[in-house]
């Protein structure tokens, strides 16, 4: 197993040296000047040059490109143009925001799709079952605006139980308002996740409990809770947590739009605003973090996968993987 997450580690080398070039060029390809950004629309022309050179985007575009992996190299990943502070302070700042809402939204779909999900399998074409089905259907089909626009005219304008914007602060406003401002980021970023946990959790259970060992289980007069609850489900978590890596990644990249739709303060609202401030330094620096979180948790997904299945390991280690 060591030598298999050795050859990982390894591998994020030209990951990330694919991503840092892919970004840096999409960012100068985009239509727009930082500097036209930063000065308006009526800018003085003798002021360009100067604010080009202090920019540092006065040299051509293969001198840029290899100023910026010096820089990297170096544990510099630039100032913010608009911002006028350091990229990495501002991602420090914002990403733990981000991982609340992230984190928090993957946990609530991973247990309540996995409950669902076993009580479908045991519900086998049932009425209960077919339900559950057009639930999970219904949640991994339905887009996270609309999910959002729905939530908040419901909860927000309708019955006035949430507010639907903005993030609190547990030390100045207490936890229980913090946690009146999560709930409808949460739900609304967890539905998605949350039907394909459930879609992946029935398939995987219905198959571990119609194994032998499962009958030879129940033959043996073992209570049909510890068949499903600790032999089955046991069985069925490899195919589950190979999709949790997939699914923190889409978590990840759906906080973009749901940070947006209430004021969320984290990375999406931050990038977004990068974006339209042809903000390079702070856009590049952005997407190599989330990045290096996405390979980071497949990474430890993998291994994961490689504790509870250990004959994958080894046809990882035979170069079977």
């Amino acid at each position: 197993m060591q030598k298999v997450i050795l050859k990982r580690l390894l591998q994020l080398i030209p990951t990330l040296l694919i991503v840092v070039t892919l970004t840096f060029v999409a960012t100068r390809v985009i239509p727009g000047d930082p500097v036209a950004a930063l000065l308006g629309e009526q800018y003085d022309a003798s002021k360009v040059d100067e604010l080009k050179a202090e920019l540092g985007l006065s040299g051509s575009i293969p001198q840029q490109f290899l100023d910026y992996l010096v820089g990297i190299l170096h544990g510099d990943f630039g100032d913010s143009y608009y911002f006028k502070t350091s990229a990495m302070s501002m991602i420090q700042e914002r990403l733990p925001n981000t991982l609340i809402l992230s984190v928090t939204s993957l946990v609530i779909a991973i247990i309540i799709g996995m409950i669902l999900g076993i009580v479908s399998a045991k519900h086998q074409s049932g009425t209960l079952d077919y339900v559950l089905t057009i639930l999970s259907l219904f949640g991994v089909s339905a887009p996270v605006f609309w999910v959002a626009i729905m939530m908040v005219l419901l909860f927000s304008v309708t019955l006035g139980w949430l507010p639907s914007f903005g993030m609190a602060s547990i030390a100045q406003d207490g936890f229980a308002t913090f946690l009146r401002h999560l709930i409808l980021p949460c739900a609304c970023l967890s539905v998605i996740p949350m039907g394909t946990f459930t879609r992946i959790t029935r398939s995987s259970m219905i198959e571990a409990l119609g194994s032998d060992s499962i009958r030879a289980l129940r033959a043996r007069g073992v209570s049909e809770r510890s068949v499903v609850w600790k032999h089955a489900l046991k069985n069925a978590l490899p195919p589950i947590l190979t999709v949790i890596g997939m699914q923190f990644a889409g978590c990840f990249a759906g906080a973009v739009l749901t940070e947006n739709i209430f004021a969320w303060p984290g990375m999406g609202t931050m990038i977004s605003s990068a974006i339209e401030n042809r903000d390079y330094a702070l856009i590049q620096a952005t997407v190599l973090v989330v990045a290096l979180a996405f390979v980071v948790i497949n990474l430890i997904t993998d291994v994961l996968y490689m504790v509870i299945n250990p004959k994958v390991a080894l046809d990882a280690e035979n170069g079977g993987m």
